[in-house]
């Protein structure tokens, strides 16, 4: 029998450290003074005018410059006191003495300063730029990597048709709207969610004012509601879109030990963090304490995300938390996961079925509710020499689960496997037969969440040895 423990409420971590930090300066009206007229300053100049500022370039003598909207052209060098009342000022120079003194002038009036290709000597510096205005997304690598930005300016680019600046620009239209509604704040709340939620799947569409009313036409009051989340097996890439949308919106997360940390990083930073660990073997939380946290907290008005490993419905003890939402009223969703056997298959690169192996899968817990092995295994369709079979939490009791399965007729030198902390960056498998499987367990050290596959599947794997 586990020992109980209590939850374990975790501070939000602090923000890590940054390059830079990122800012949006409002220019319009404002003066902003561009210093040289090679194609980089001008193309800043271009750059500070769409932002509505009324930008000065000084080009020096004869210049060769196009008219710009919003932009005057001035035919001779800086003076000191062109930077009174200046928003920002940028130059571009080879000369590193007027650099020099143009950053002395600049902070002199207390005005921030690029001197384009030169970082030491700046104050700011310009990112690679998403224009979905009112939308903008600024994408900068301090100078390590350009090329990425670059790279994932294209792809947010892709993701972000130009039409979503519709629905912004609708958004701007409303906001003093929305207000003179009187609504409270979580009726606020609920509508702008349901308005960000078709911005992003109908991103082409040009909303009307009907979409409006229609969104907000009697807006409930938003009662508490939970979502069930699958984690994935560990590796966060393989968190599905849905659940990384659910961590972001959420304001109470629950989470058990073996879900990755990094996966608890998607959540919003608000959000209270609660561990209710269920480990085998180790002191857990109460399940009964875990489903009355999911109720209190929804009966509070929160949106509660309820975080497991793998998929939520396999061996996650979903039922009971499910059972206790739906008795107390509170509206439960389920999000699936990638299960861990699907993560241990992909990792070791084999199918979980097969036409000459395998024509069925099966999922079986190694640990019952008082920690035995439990009484309701099917031993012949575990001996089932077509069946790929996973055991969760296995260790505890496999020497006898093996000895059952082979006393029910499975072959003592069937292919088995187990794998620690599938999918992550320190997966460890190790391959024997059902029969040796249980004394190379014994050599090795408890550590992440482990499962063991059992089949002639394993055969295809891209480690196999021939399971010595």
């Amino acid at each position: 029998m586990s020992k109980s423990r209590s939850p374990e409420i975790i501070t939000p971590k602090s923000i890590g450290p940054l390059a830079s930090l990122p800012l949006f300066h409002n220019l319009e009206g404002r003066k902003v003074l561009v210093a040289g007229c090679s194609e980089a300053a001008i193309w800043k100049a271009e750059l500070v005018a769409a932002a509505g500022a009324k930008v000065a370039v000084f080009a020096g003598e004869n210049p060769n410059i196009a008219a710009m909207e919003n932009v005057e052209i001035i035919a001779q060098n800086w003076q000191i006191r062109d930077f009174e009342g200046a928003a920002l000022a940028i130059i571009s120079t080879q000369d590193d003495n007027e650099a020099k003194a143009f950053v002395m002038a600049a902070r002199g009036y207390g005005v921030p300063v690029n001197v384009i290709d030169t970082p030491a000597l700046c104050d700011f510096q310009f990112g690679a730029i998403v224009n979905r205005s009112p939308l903008v997304i600024g994408i900068a690598t301090n100078g390590a990597a350009p090329a990425l930005g670059q790279v994932l300016r294209g792809r947010l680019e892709a993701m972000l048709p130009q039409a979503i600046g519709n629905w912004l620009r609708m958004a701007q239209k409303w906001r003093p709207l929305i207000k003179q509604r009187n609504l409270d704040f979580g009726q606020r709340r609920a509508f702008w969610h349901r308005f960000a939620s078709r911005a992003l799947n109908e991103p082409t569409k040009t909303p009307r004012d009907a979409d409006m009313e229609k969104m907000l036409e009697n807006a409930p009051v938003p009662t508490g509601e939970v979502a069930l989340i699958g984690a994935g097996p560990g590796d966060p890439e393989l968190l599905t879109l849905k659940a990384m949308r659910a961590l972001q919106r959420a304001e109470v997360v629950l989470f058990d030990d073996l879900v990755e940390p990094s996966i608890l990083d998607f959540a919003r930073r608000e959000a209270r963090l609660i561990g209710v660990g269920k480990r085998g073997g180790g002191p857990s939380c109460a399940q009964t304490e875990i489903s009355a946290l999911l109720v209190k907290y929804a009966k509070l008005g929160k949106y509660v995300v309820r975080v497991k490993g793998g998929d939520p419905l396999i061996f996650g003890r979903a039922t009971e938390e499910i059972a206790a939402c739906r008795e107390a009223g509170v509206t439960i969703e389920i999000i699936p996961g990638i299960s861990a056997a699907q993560g241990v298959a992909s990792s070791l690169g084999f199918s979980l079925t097969d036409r000459e192996f395998a024509q069925r899968v099966q999922f079986v817990t190694g640990a019952s509710k008082n920690g035995g092995l439990p009484q309701q295994i099917n031993w012949p369709a575990i001996a089932d020499n077509s069946a790929t079979t996973f055991v969760y939490m296995p260790r505890s009791n496999f020497a006898e689960f093996a000895k059952n399965a082979i006393a029910a007729g499975l072959g003592g030198d069937t292919p088995a496997a187990l794998v620690i902390d599938a999918t992550r960056e320190g997966q460890k498998s190790f391959y024997a037969t059902i029969s040796r499987l249980p004394i190379v367990l014994n050599d090795i050290p408890s550590g992440g969440p482990e499962i063991i596959v059992i089949g002639r599947v394993l055969q295809n794997a891209g480690e196999y040895n021939g399971c010595a």
